[in-house]
């Protein structure tokens, strides 16, 4: 909230009968600077360890606020970042995202907060229709004006790759590990991206119809395309990611019928998206390193 470190002070005039209130004015930061000054570049990321929760918490509880929100405490971000994750069953791989994160972003000196959309109950997942969920979510808590869409088990092997918005819609994750550190196509928006809010409203949010696994990241491209916007990226040596191995959700498995939406992209995209989006928020819990919110978005069974 706007309101985080207001401070204030009352002072007593002894020497007359009148009560002279002030109020202490907080100090006047300066703005951060554009390229932040505490960045390592290539980092070491292994999933070889057990993360402790509660230790991070412990860890964190002087630095990161209620929600898992973080500003910097000597400057003031122009980068007002959300962090939308979309969720089911993978809470060991949300521990490695924490553990890892946590620490690039608050040295990337944003004013940010992580948002785990997590699907209610066993219906096929819709990795996008979250996405949609999780951002009319986050700006009923704070006025975000980027969002960072990342899957839960993408974690990026260098510092220097932004977690912000950019001129043009950005795609992070251009060289993971599981496609030999390359992009696999040129219209590849997969993993982790970032849009401003002018960027999203523009193209109607993502599409809601993209039931099981495939489909909606290249939806999510032409859409961005067709609005006349084009993709910025890191190079391949800033934008390398490394994939937290796991098997498939047995509700996220590849859906024949997603390809075949992505010819129609153009034509329905008005009429699906932001403005026809359903969900009922069951649940929303606030930890230190996050803010967890359950939502049920209407899946239909396998």
């Amino acid at each position: 909230m706007n309101g985080f470190w207001k401070n204030s002070s009352t002072h007593l005039n002894e020497t007359t009968d009148q009560t002279t209130v002030t109020t202490a004015k907080p100090p006047v930061l300066p703005a951060c600077p554009e390229t932040p000054p505490d960045l390592k570049g290539p980092l070491r990321i292994e999933f070889n360890f057990k993360v402790n929760l509660d230790d991070m918490r412990k860890q964190y509880s002087g630095t990161l606020h209620e929600g898992g929100r973080y500003k910097p405490p000597d400057c003031v971000s122009k980068h007002k970042v959300a962090i939308i994750i979309p969720f089911r069953n993978r809470n060991e791989h949300l521990g490695y995202w924490l553990y890892y994160l946590h620490p690039i972003l608050i040295r990337q000196q944003i004013d940010y907060g992580v948002f785990v959309i997590n699907q209610d109950g066993e219906g096929i997942f819709n990795r996008a229709k979250l996405l949609n969920a999780g951002y009319v979510e986050v700006l009923k808590v704070y006025d975000y004006d980027c969002f960072v869409f990342s899957d839960v088990d993408l974690v990026p092997l260098n510092d220097r790759n932004l977690y912000r918005c950019f001129n043009n819609p950005r795609h992070l994750a251009v060289a993971m590990d599981k496609f030999n550190f390359r992009l696999p196509y040129t219209g590849y928006y997969g993993g982790v991206s970032s849009l401003s809010r002018n960027q999203y409203i523009k193209i109607n949010g993502f599409s809601n119809t993209f039931w099981g696994w495939g489909g909606e990241d290249d939806d999510i491209y032409q859409r961005i395309v067709f609005r006349g916007m084009s993709i910025s990226r890191p190079d391949m040596e800033t934008g390398k990611y490394r994939m937290i191995r796991h098997n498939r959700d047995v509700h996220n498995e590849p859906n024949p019928q997603n390809p075949d939406k992505l010819h129609h992209t153009r034509m329905t995209m008005d009429r699906d998206g932001m403005n026809t989006l359903k969900y009922t928020v069951k649940k929303i819990e606030k930890d230190i390193l996050y803010t967890f919110i359950t939502v049920d978005i209407e899946a239909p069974m396998k």
